[in-house]
């Protein structure tokens, strides 16, 4: 066995020794109860598993750049200003304004399409207007965020709780249909975007040398930039944003392996990203007992790790 495939046993073990005590660990008398409620929160953190490893990785490589995520584009602050402007409007019956699917697909149909705007206003040609993309969805997502701290403002504050919840990431409350929609998106994006992995080892090389080796540079960015969003978009919608989730898990898995090959990497990040939420939301359940969100203790985690990564770049 080599070296590679030790450790991609080792995080199949533990994902699975993961996903086995969090499922049984005092399930109480009810267990039936218990044991269809945390498998619920299993699939939930597997599909948001996939969605941060394939298209962090993805855009890193695209961007060439390690700490760089998704996030950056803005896709967060779009879900957030569709969430305000609901609760503004509808006040305590924004929930049952468009109920959960309706937020759900609106939430996911915004964000894909805030995506496709700026690729067809900003991106035409190759990684010189990559950065001006990055850029402008920077600029957009600080504005959209203002907006959106301007309208909370204006909230009552019951209302205003109801805002908050949607500004961390939560497993507690997971929609058994919302999941299946997620699950069928994310299922066809995989097939397709798994398939072209080799496309995403020649991409690693740079834009001179992937067009040498034969590939359409331009239509190959524009292809794996839709499947990101789309799976950015899912994840964000159906249990709201992560920021340093991305960061964290694929740092952590270039660590890990030391390898190119995004057929891999992928599958490896997905494995290490089940590991930490799980045992993110392990730790603030029967830890913290719910007094901490699971995505405060990622962006904690996450932050601190941000720095290091910059700190050590410094160095470099």
């Amino acid at each position: 066995m080599t070296a590679t495939a030790r450790k991609i046993s080792i995080l199949s073990l533990l994902a699975v020794l993961g996903m086995t005590v969090f499922t049984l660990y005092k399930m109480g008398n009810s267990w039936e109860f218990a044991l269809h409620y945390r498998a619920l929160k299993i699939a939930a953190i597997a599909i948001v598993s996939w969605c941060v490893a394939y298209s962090t990785i993805a855009f890193q490589t695209l961007t060439n750049n390690r700490i760089l995520t998704p996030s950056i584009m803005g896709f967060e602050a779009v879900f957030m200003l569709f969430q305000t402007l609901l609760v503004f409007i509808h006040g305590e019956d924004s929930l049952q304004a468009v109920g959960s699917l309706g937020n759900f697909i609106i939430s996911t149909v915004l964000m894909i399409g805030f995506a496709f705007l700026l690729y067809l206003l900003i991106y035409k040609k190759g990684v010189d207007n990559m950065f001006l993309l990055l850029l402008i969805g920077l600029v957009l997502g600080t504005l959209l965020n203002t907006l959106s701290s301007f309208l909370q403002l204006l909230l009552d504050p019951n209302n205003f709780f109801i805002v908050q919840g949607k500004m961390f990431a939560s497993f507690s409350n997971i929609n058994q249909e919302l999941l299946g929609y997620a699950f069928a998106i994310v299922a066809v994006v995989l097939l397709i975007g798994m398939r072209y992995t080799n496309r995403l080892d020649v991409l690693a090389l740079g834009k001179n040398q992937a067009i040498n080796l034969g590939l359409d540079y331009d239509k190959n960015i524009q292809m794996f930039l839709t499947l990101i969003a789309i799976m950015v978009a899912v994840s964000t919608a159906l249990v709201g944003p992560v920021l340093f989730l991305g960061l964290l898990v694929s740092n952590l898995t270039y660590e890990i392996l030391k390898t190119y090959k995004h057929h891999i990497l992928i599958p490896a990040c997905a494995l290490v990203t089940l590991i930490v939420l799980v045992g993110g939301q392990f730790l603030a359940e029967r830890i913290l007992k719910l007094s901490t969100p699971i995505s405060v203790i990622i962006n904690f985690v996450g932050g601190i790790y941000f720095m290091y990564l910059l700190l050590k770049r410094k160095r470099i």
